[in-house]
């Protein structure tokens, strides 16, 4: 339906966050799991091994991009919405898709990525004791992917020695380029997203557009008031904080050396935050593409997309996408490394230390 309003864009982000992608995770979980119990009497071969390698790396790059739990937020704002113009009788497949979705969450929050690349690949042992080091000696690196500590890795084509792919260097002012540059990409659609219409409605011959905004007052004004704080929250003060929020750690990361352990965590446990909630913005996209695809009844009674769709969206994957790249080392100051391998090389006053707190506590 979105195809046919030349929304294809849309339409087929929507296909993928809920069709497509969580397909290709239930799918290639199954072989990977079925894969690792038969490993217990049998060896890979190296073909096979390498496809596990492949796989493995699909598993955990599509895993963000499932949308099914915030799909179905959707489709109950949409019936709600729907209500108060017509009488909706739920279908077989409405609590179906309800057991789908919680058994896909169930599914995504067991898998443990460190137990399936112990499976197939176990962990190689480095001969180097990197004890006390950080990233900020470059004497070692961890790789994003699989977790394996990578020896003297300091070359920019080095590739992991477990998992093959590529590691991803310290490089402070390299990366803040990169997350800044989508930050304010997503800061310029963010005002088209709210100031032009995300839908149009269609009554007796006659349209009228609305926004965001507008659509919450409506709602607020229908007696939804849950539902009108939860799009909100989700579509206007989720996407707004989490900018700021991002922005605050970008600009803050050059200022590390200044910071105490306590306050590196505290900002580890924002950006955490900012990362987990991103993907609950699209609501508002999949409310307009259920209704576009519900409401049509040509001049009595229609709805259909507005440009602020696509300009939100584009404001939802790139804050994701900013928030994903950002190298979180930047958030932990050279002191608290420096007296972190200080104690280490200093087992006495290591031991002090530990008194102290010990007393403090």
């Amino acid at each position: 339906m979105l195809d046919e309003f030349q929304n294809s864009l849309l339409a087929f982000l929507l296909l993928g966050t809920v069709i497509i992608l969580p397909t290709i995770y239930i799918s290639v979980m199954l072989i990977l799991y079925f894969t690792a119990y038969r490993y217990r009497l049998h060896f890979l071969t190296a073909l096979v091994n390498k496809t596990i390698k492949s796989l493995c790396k699909l598993l955990f790059f599509v895993e963000p991009w499932l949308m099914v739990d915030v799909f179905l937020l959707g489709v109950l704002v949409s019936l709600i919405k729907i209500a108060s113009l017509a009488d909706i009788t739920l279908g077989y497949s409405f609590y179906a898709y309800c057991i789908y979705t919680v058994l896909v969450v169930k599914c995504v929050s067991l898998v443990d990525k460190s137990w399936l690349w112990d499976q197939f690949i176990p962990a190689k042992p480095i001969e180097k004791n990197y004890e006390g080091d950080t990233h900020h000696s470059k004497s070692h690196l961890s790789c994003h992917v699989c977790h394996q500590v990578n020896a003297g890795a300091k070359a920019s084509q080095d590739n992991c020695i477990r998992c093959d792919s590529p590691l991803h260097h310290f490089d402070m002012h390299a990366n803040l380029q990169k997350v800044w540059a989508l930050l304010i990409t997503a800061c310029i659609f963010y005002l088209p997203a709210n100031l032009y219409p995300m839908m149009y409605t269609v009554s007796l011959g006659s349209s009228q557009p609305s926004t965001i905004m507008e659509g919450v007052i409506l709602l607020w004004h229908l007696g939804s008031y849950p539902v009108a704080l939860v799009i909100f929250i989700a579509s206007v003060f989720i996407p707004l904080v989490k900018m700021i929020a991002l922005a605050w750690l970008f600009i803050t990361a050059k200022r590390v050396s200044n910071l105490s352990e306590k306050d590196a965590i505290k900002k580890l446990k924002i950006y955490r935050m900012t990362e987990f909630i991103g993907r609950w913005s699209m609501i508002d996209i999949f409310v307009v593409a259920i209704l576009v695809a519900l409401v049509q009844l040509q001049n009595l009674m229609a709805i259909y997309p507005g440009p602020a769709t696509l300009s939100f969206a584009t404001v939802v994957i790139f804050t994701m996408l900013s928030a994903m790249l950002f190298d979180s080392r930047m958030l932990w100051c050279d002191s608290v490394d420096k007296n972190l391998k200080h104690e280490i090389d200093n087992p006495l006053q290591l031991a002090k230390n530990n008194n102290e707190i010990k007393n403090y506590e």
